[in-house]
């Protein structure tokens, strides 16, 4: 075992073991207050829903302890047996072809995520059955995996396969800017994806109808008008088919973008209560939150090629991961490497990440807010979709910290009556 292998090693099992630690807190604080509802949480939900939804989320918790334990013991074996084998074996070093390289790393990438299958169908099948939220049925779920499955499989091998080539053609004449120009194309093939996901990916799953005509559309297309969205359509989204879940989002940008509504979200609430929904949504759009997202996303992403591109030439990475030094240069099984050693020293930043993403969703309550001339729908709303999705209002606070990027129903209750 290598140096380096021993540090990502530390690394993973010092964040399984504080996850554990932040799920056993989080489910004795909910667990001691399931007799008793504190204050001021009988106008959120009533006791019934209330216990309920300490049940529900002590048993996702109990749930992800489970697999996270699994994942921990199989990594090892990853890291130290798996992946070198498999890039020994099937070689992508810079002497082999483009499509060999990709072709390796992407199956290699997707036959390392099938266990999570298993914990998909249990949680899908088990746990959300149980709770009454799955709509799905066994023949539906495995097409849905089949899709996921072979989408990733062609998009990664296009994807890898054209970096591979543009590393190839690129470092040679430009050996200090090229990951520059490699990173700019990735950038460019996300929002060319932002655009054409809702178009081609999304409709192999689900049936995206336009709003029917009538109170709820006259609603929306006019504080879309008045806010300045001017969304190019509202489309709902049979959710319902898989899940009793409800949200609503918008996706695209500029000219592209258009509102999506669950069908769900559409039977639980009332038109004032779906508008102040959908106003809180284009209040990220309006002031500014995505392109800031898409900022971060771009500094990150750029950060990253920066490292990658910082390590292809260095010998004692590629050894300490456990490769030959024939693959010295290999850009693909660098990418595994990273991908299976960044996330656990990635995993401390994302409280700050977390933070951001609470102050936008803040803002934009209050936008909704000032939208609607009233924080009562916003509010009516929130507490439906607790209650509806059986979310526990009052986890505990570094639990909040590392794994919720929006505020918690009181605190925005708190915020949007000040």
């Amino acid at each position: 075992m290598t140096s380096l292998q021993i540090i990502i090693l530390f690394g993973a099992i010092l964040q399984f073991v504080f996850e554990l630690f932040l799920k056993i807190k989080n489910e004795r604080h909910i667990s001691s207050m399931r007799s008793e509802m504190p204050k001021g949480v009988n106008a959120i939900m009533d006791e019934s829903v209330w216990r309920k939804a300490t049940d529900y989320s002590i048993e996702k918790s109990k749930f992800s302890r489970t697999e996270e334990f699994l994942g921990i013991v199989f990594f090892p074996v990853l890291l130290l047996l798996l992946f070198p084998w498999t890039f020994s074996t099937w070689s992508t070093s810079v002497n082999d072809s483009i499509w060999q390289c990709a072709f390796v790393t992407t199956c290699f990438l997707t036959v390392i995520q099938l266990p999570n299958l298993v914990f998909d169908w249990k949680k899908q099948f088990v746990l959300e059955e149980k709770y009454g939220f799955n709509k799905s049925t066994k023949k539906l779920w495995i097409a849905d995996k089949l899709k996921e499955i072979t989408i990733g499989l062609l998009f990664g091998l296009v994807l890898l396969s054209f970096l591979i080539w543009l590393y190839r053609s690129l470092s040679a004449s430009m050996p200090d800017f090229w990951w520059t120009i490699a990173f700019g194309a990735f950038f460019a093939i996300q929002l060319l994806l932002m655009i054409l996901w809702p178009k081609i990916i999304l409709p192999l799953f689900n049936k995206l109808s336009p709003l029917e005509d009538g109170e709820l559309k006259d609603r929306l297309m006019e504080l879309s008008e008045k806010t300045g969205f001017k969304a190019k359509t509202i489309e709902v989204i049979d959710g319902s088919k898989r899940s009793g879940h409800s949200n609503a989002y918008f996706t695209g940008f500029g000219r592209f973008r258009r509102i999506v509504l669950y069908d769900t979200l559409i039977k639980q609430m009332k038109v004032e209560e779906i508008e102040a929904v959908l106003a809180h949504e284009v209040g990220h759009y309006k002031l500014g939150h995505i392109p800031k997202r898409m900022a971060l996303s771009f500094f990150l992403g750029l950060l990253s090629f920066a490292v990658l591109a910082g390590l292809l030439k260095s010998s004692w990475f590629y050894a300490g991961l456990g490769l030959p030094s024939s693959l010295l240069g290999s850009f693909s099984s660098l990418v595994v490497g990273l991908s299976l050693s960044m996330g656990f020293f990635t995993y401390w930043i994302t409280p700050l990440s977390n933070y951001l993403s609470r102050r936008h969703e803040y803002e934009a309550d209050e936008f909704a807010k000032q939208s609607v001339n009233s924080p009562e729908p916003l509010i009516s709303a929130l507490r439906k979709l607790y209650v509806e999705n059986l979310n526990h209002p009052i986890p505990h606070r570094v639990m909040a910290s590392f794994h919720y990027s929006h505020p918690t129903l009181p605190e925005r209750e708190k915020a949007l009556l000040a």
